[in-house]
């Protein structure tokens, strides 16, 4: 920071209100708000605060932070809402990043109120609840299959103002009788009052409240000996049945819910919404973001105020994944707008946390499609490039780990992206032969040399290798890469560390991930958000996982061997028969009596045998796989 910056921000006032970041140009690149503006904005900068994430990203681009105070949390998070909306800054939340933000509105003010299709939430008289949102929608095809339904089934009109207005024929939706025609007939008011109510109803996701109206409905018609009004109110009540049998059960409790999970991966995040209503899973929505560089907890919050000001009807309860700060004022904004009390809540356990995770699952599933999309990849590679300032953009990378127990069964496994995902025809698993007892520099420059030898030999090297550890672990990779004679670029890449007094009881403090590069002293940290980091870390989380998983697998083969060794009458043929059927001593335990026994050559005695020398002790737990 600039002395200015500095010492504006130690003037910065202790209330509620919003801070601007700009850059060095002046522009807004994020939108916050805060209980304590001086507290927030501080958190940033220094290292009693939350440092850890940010340092790395404004240093280079923060030119001014400009604050705003307010009276009230609540008033911060509706300013934050509107300035998000006015700036559209670059770290933060958009609506309409990937998707457009579309919902149906119903006017009641205007005579023979319609259904239409709106792109925003514009002003109006929803307080007095004579304007209904319905939505949002997250694709144009949901939202027209919407309409569709209710114009067929409850018959609203579909022509405009003006049509209503100065028509001289019947509209061709009322000779295919979908449409009652206000515009030609005289329809008598009350009676399209109550099919805008029924139509309130059906997208409000009150289905039960809805069938018992219309039975009643149909009941009278038929008593009556309307039996034409009869049939187009039973076959109204076989659509919503249809529409409900579609909607699956979710709560034991008949309440209106809003259920919001997450998927993140960089700066790349995904938010989902099952909307519950009545206990009914209604629908599912999805919404991706790009260049999302600040923490999560911030960016969901910013997603959930913008939901809402952009045109949802707040339930009688938010469901959400983490914690929020503001929590009570977003809540208290909530009701305003919804006209009863809102919960917003963070659940820990039960029905509702399980919820939480179906939503969760649905952001990483549509995270998992953006990724098989390849969308970004392009720049993060070229990103990566630049800040690690390799030859070419490293669209193939191999990641290389050492995994052992005290010393024993020593392991190195290699793991292969190609275009930023994993390439399973290129991972490989060696075995360390040439290095006695746990000397990990050794076992790696081994696996290193064996698999350089044959990149060279085949012609078949990556454009990156990336090391996991810090500057020994690179030392030998450049020796290997020395001794074969082999050119790729090499990088190694350390975990964060707790930092010494950095934490307390509600915190702990880490440093950032650091990149060594070869030839220079300081490690490389990039943005701890940002898609290059997380790529690195994907490849060396995923070379760990898979030596940890062919250590395992030696280990406990080599128990059940010498836990066979003192059985009388197992020899290496069938021990050699027991590994090949069951694979692992879990596998022995598992097979039981019988299994044993129709193996060649293993009686009933000796399977007994077996199970008792096996005994019911478990193998070894995963955390005793050392590195």
């Amino acid at each position: 920071m600039t002395p200015e910056l500095e010492e504006k921000i130690d003037r910065l006032p202790a209330g509620p209100g919003v801070y601007l970041m700009k850059d060095r140009a002046g522009t807004v690149v994020y939108v916050g708000k805060a209980v304590s503006l001086r507290s927030r904005v501080r958190s940033y900068f220094f290292r009693s605060g939350d440092t850890r994430a940010f340092v790395p990203l404004l240093e280079g681009i923060l030119g001014d932070v400009e604050t705003i105070l307010v009276g009230s949390e609540k008033e911060a998070l509706i300013l934050e809402s509107t300035l998000i909306k006015r700036h559209k800054p670059r770290f933060n939340v958009m609506l309409r990043d990937d998707k457009s933000f579309i919902s149906l509105r119903l006017d009641k003010t205007r005579p023979y109120p319609k259904l239409e299709i709106v792109r925003r939430h514009p002003p109006g008289r929803e307080k007095d609840g004579q304007i209904v949102h319905f939505g949002p929608y997250s694709s144009a095809r949901s939202i027209r299959e919407t309409l569709r339904v209710v114009n067929r089934h409850f018959q609203l009109r579909t022509c405009s103002d003006r049509e209503l207005s100065d028509r001289s024929r019947p509209c061709p939706e009322w000779h295919l009788g979908r449409a009652p025609a206000p515009c030609w007939l005289d329809v008598p008011p009350e009676r399209y009052a109550q099919s805008v109510r029924e139509a309130e109803l059906f997208l409000s996701g009150r289905g039960d409240e809805l069938l018992d109206r219309l039975r009643a409905r149909m009941a009278e018609a038929a008593g009556g000996e309307r039996f034409e009004e009869a049939a187009r109110l039973r076959d109204q009540i076989r659509a919503v049945e249809r529409s409900l049998e579609r909607q699956r059960m979710v709560q034991g409790e008949r309440v209106d819910q809003d259920v919001f999970g997450f998927e993140r991966g960089g700066p790349h995040l995904s938010v989902a919404v099952l909307i519950v209503r009545q206990g009914r899973l209604v629908e599912s929505q999805t919404f991706d973001f790009s260049r999302q560089e600040f923490p999560t907890e911030e960016l969901l919050a910013s997603f959930v105020g913008l939901y809402y000001d952009g045109g949802a009807n707040p339930p009688r309860e938010l469901l959400l994944p983490v914690p929020l700060e503001g929590a009570d004022a977003l809540a208290e904004w909530l009701s305003e707008r919804a006209g009863h009390k809102v919960a917003v809540l963070c659940p820990q356990r039960g029905e509702k946390r399980r919820l939480v995770e179906t939503a969760c699952a649905n952001a990483a599933q549509a995270f998992r499609d953006r990724e098989a999309r390849g969308q970004d990849l392009e720049e993060t590679l070229a990103r990566l490039q630049k800040a690690l300032s390799l030859r070419r953009p490293p669209r193939t990378l191999e990641c290389f780990d050492i995994s052992n127990f005290q010393g024993t069964e020593v392991v190195g496994s290699k793991v292969a992206f190609r275009d930023g995902r994993p390439w399973k025809d290129g991972y490989r698993r060696f075995r360390v032969k040439g290095v006695a007892g746990q000397d990990d520099f050794a076992s790696l420059y081994e696996v290193l040399r064996r698999r350089l030898a044959a990149g060279l030999r085949d012609g078949d090297l990556p454009d990156l290798l990336v090391i996991d550890g810090g500057k020994g672990q690179l030392a030998v990779a450049e020796a290997a890469l020395r001794d074969v004679g082999a050119s790729v670029d090499v990088v190694s890449l350390a975990k964060s560390r707790i930092r010494d007094g950095g934490s307390t009881a509600e915190r702990v403090e880490r440093s950032p991930e650091r990149v060594f590069l070869p030839g220079v002293k300081e490690p490389v940290v990039l943005p701890p958000h940002g898609a290059e980091l997380y790529l690195l870390e994907r490849i060396r989380d995923e070379a760990h996982r898979f030596a940890i998983g062919y250590h395992r697998k030696l280990r406990d083969r080599r128990t059940l061997r010498s836990a066979l060794d003192a059985v009388p009458g197992v020899g290496p043929a069938r021990r050699r028969a027991l590994l090949a059927r069951f694979g692992s001593l879990s596998g022995v335990r598992a097979a039981g009596l019988d299994a044993l026994c129709e193996l060649p050559g293993i009686s009933r005695p000796l399977a007994e045998r077996i199970l008792a020398a096996l005994g019911p002790a478990s193998p070894l737990p995963e955390s005793a796989a050392g590195r």
